[in-house]
């Protein structure tokens, strides 16, 4: 769910359109609260009309005439309950975007990872990747301009997670293929290596690229199955969607799931704040490294 991330954009349409039913305060008091629950996102009165239009699809689908009727349902069937927060977000993103950070995982984070990888796993997790473009960035890096910067790799034990909390972004990344309109954002010499034609016109990123890469569903505000600490971990423009105490408490696990010295990338408009921020230090425009010592 980045922007590369979760989007909840302001409502411009009307409140209540022909598109569905209208949708009272008590009822998207109702929705509000399931989001809060489920995937700490904090819609205000401002959403109101978003979720009026994402929601109504969801009522036709079922034969429903009323949001009571729906939140009724919500409250339960899980299955639509996890729907629901899924249609609720919206995950933009594309290839090299906020290129400042990857110009500093270039420079200042992969040669590091090319000496820890002649004795160590190296590790990297994409946290709300959406439809891929991120991870496959960051791997895109750690291949090289051509193929023949790609050769540390070749016995090294690198592995990149990409999680999101949509499972059809999630199956995005697991298809690794793109329009030519969303690929043209790669630059061209990265593109010349790792880019090749797929099926019905789209374009495919490279084996070598998705070999490294492992995509799975995850709430990150649910229990996390990982027991690796990680050696970088983008999570970018997803918490600015979060109230301040669902920020600290995301931020203090994600540090808490770095290596020492590991490096931490977040969104433009985000800082860290809270327990998080006294482990870390700044190393770029939203970019910290974690304090204590070394990567393993």
């Amino acid at each position: 769910m980045t922007d590369a991330a979760l989007s909840l954009g302001s409502a411009t349409a009307p409140e209540h359109g022909t598109n569905g039913p209208p949708l009272g305060n008590a009822e998207f008091a109702a929705i509000a609260a399931i989001m809060q629950s489920d995937a700490r996102i904090h819609l205000t009165d401002i959403k109101k009309t978003l979720v009026h239009g994402r929601l109504s699809r969801r009522l036709r689908m079922h034969g429903l005439s009323t949001f009571r009727d729906y939140v009724r349902l919500v409250q339960s069937d899980a299955q639509e309950r996890a729907a629901m927060v899924v249609s609720l977000t919206t995950n933009h993103t594309h290839f090299f975007r906020e290129n400042h950070h990857f110009e500093h995982f270039k420079a200042e984070v992969i040669p590091t990872l090319k000496e820890a990888a002649r004795h160590r796993p190296v590790r990297i997790w994409s946290a709300g990747c959406s439809s891929g473009e991120e991870v496959y960035t960051i791997a895109l890096c750690l291949l090289g301009r051509d193929r023949g910067q790609a050769g540390w790799l070749r016995n090294a034990d690198v592995k990149l997670l990409a999680t999101d909390l949509s499972p059809p972004m999630v199956e995005n990344v697991q298809r690794a293929t793109y329009a030519d309109n969303i690929v043209s954002a790669i630059p061209a010499d990265y593109r010349a290596a790792w880019v090749k034609p797929g099926p019905g016109g789209d374009f495919a990123i490279a084996e070598e690229a998705r070999a490294m890469v492992t995509a799975r569903v995850l709430n990150l505000f649910a229990p996390w199955p990982m027991r690796q600490k990680y050696d970088a971990i983008f999570c970018r423009n997803v918490m600015i969607y979060f109230d301040d105490a669902a920020k600290a408490e995301l931020e203090a696990r994600l540090v808490d799931q770095l290596a020492p010295g590991g490096h931490l990338y977040i969104g433009h408009s985000e800082r860290l704040i809270g327990p998080a921020a006294a482990k870390m230090k700044a190393c770029g425009q939203t970019i910290y490294v974690r304090q204590d010592g070394p990567a393993r």
